[in-house]
């Protein structure tokens, strides 16, 4: 029985002595794998850590400079705001001038015609040097152009509303058309001149600065009259046909303005 002990005994401790260091190396490969698992998340999440910092400080980078350009926009709208309004309101005031150019250049013309029918000849040879040293006055009083488009515009609008000095104001409009082709007075300064020329009778010249304002500013608040008047230049002339085909445009491209009421009520005569 001894003999059999001391065998189980050397073999109990010859498997304790095989297992114990299986052991201690198993211990220490899972602790050295659990390690390096750890190791391995802590620098990845450090790695995601820095990457979101950095990310996160170029987006508020960009906030802030996204910022700056909207407060930037907001200044510039409202500067745009404020003078669109004042050109809204400029060009009110021309719409209202122009109608009573139109009725006061009528009763003008008119009143002149009567006079020169019954007037001797020596007062006609007047009303003639009258006219010719007008005529001269007016075209020395043509102003300078100052190289600014506002000022530029608003003294050729000076001379018809002011100074009635139509021959003039034609000349400076004609100049300003040329001299400042990309100027937002562009189709007003068209539409003066059409208006200028159809007082003076000269009905094709008014139609073309008119039909200008159409074509190359249909988005003008002046392009709804302008095609109007070529209408009734065409009326004017004869050709229904053209008249009404002209107002039935103005009915179709401008429903809401009050050039299209107007056409319909002369298209309806037609």
């Amino acid at each position: 029985m001894i003999s059999s002990f001391r065998t189980h005994l050397l073999s109990l401790s010859l498997l304790i002595g095989v297992a114990a260091p299986w052991a201690a190396n198993a211990q220490a490969s899972i602790s050295s794998v659990g390690s390096g698992s750890v190791e391995d998340r802590v620098t990845t999440l450090e790695r995601i850590s820095n990457a979101q910092a950095q990310l996160l400080q170029q987006l508020q980078q960009q906030l802030s400079e996204t910022q700056n350009d909207i407060d930037s926009l907001r200044g510039q709208i409202q500067e745009n705001s404020y003078q669109l309004n004042q050109v809204v309101e400029r060009q009110k005031s021309i719409y209202q001038q122009i109608d009573s150019l139109s009725s006061s250049a009528g009763a003008t013309t008119t009143g002149n015609a009567d006079k020169t029918a019954t007037a001797p000849d020596g007062a006609a040879a007047d009303n003639s040097a009258d006219s010719k040293a007008a005529s001269n006055n007016a075209a020395a009083s043509t102003p300078v152009q100052s190289g600014d488009a506002n000022t530029d515009y608003n003294a050729a609008v000076a001379l018809v509303l002011e100074k009635k000095q139509y021959d003039s104001a034609i000349s400076a409009f004609q100049a300003f058309v040329k001299k400042y082709p990309d100027s937002t007075f562009q189709p007003n300064a068209n539409y003066w001149l059409g208006q200028l020329n159809y007082n003076k009778g000269k009905k094709d010249d008014a139609a073309y600065y008119f039909a200008t304002v159409v074509k190359n500013y249909p988005k003008s608040p002046k392009s709804a009259d302008a095609l109007f008047k070529v209408g009734v230049i065409m009326q004017e002339k004869g050709d229904k046909a053209k008249a009404k085909a002209v107002y039935q445009q103005v009915i179709k491209l401008y429903p809401n303005s009050e050039a299209a009421k107007l056409s319909e009520k002369r298209a309806a005569t037609l």
